[in-house]
């Protein structure tokens, strides 16, 4: 078990969890916390008990209707259609998806050409300085045989 401290309303509790959700508690803090801080903004002065009251109770609300709006939902869509439709959908997904790695494709042979081009920049500007460095080299070599030959 993990004791937590959480702040609900300007106010500090110690609570228990269990072992790696302290995050969800806290995220669940969090929630209640921005419900009692709107309690508390009003201006009358409620007890803490009764802030903590109605702020479960707004969550509660809030998620009731979550729930009602997710049970309007058809939850499986395909539940009603024939086999061929199914896979007339399961088609046009496959036709997508195809689309979408061409697209791909395209996207990493730009990036590819575009990463070659810096390449050979690079490799191209590293060998003009190795060519300048050898040819100061060189013109150093050439001053030195022309004092030795003028002495």
């Amino acid at each position: 078990m993990s004791q937590v401290t959480i702040q609900i309303g300007g106010r500090s509790f110690d609570v228990v969890c269990q072992e790696g959700e302290e995050n969800f508690l806290h995220a669940a803090a969090a929630m209640l916390d921005e419900e009692a801080q709107k309690l508390n903004g009003v201006g009358s002065r409620i007890t803490e008990s009764r802030m903590l009251l109605m702020a479960g109770l707004l969550l509660a609300d809030r998620t009731a209707a979550t729930e009602e709006k997710l049970a309007g939902v058809d939850k499986n869509v395909f539940s009603k259609a024939t086999n061929s439709e199914i896979m007339d959908h399961a088609n046009q997904l496959e036709v997508k998806l195809r689309a979408a790695e061409a697209e791909l494709a395209v996207v990493k042979a730009q990036n590819s050409e575009s990463i070659e081009d810096k390449s050979n920049l690079i490799e191209t500007n590293s060998l003009r300085r190795e060519r300048d460095d050898a040819v100061a080299t060189l013109r150093q070599i050439v001053d030195k045989f022309k004092l030795v030959a003028n002495s």
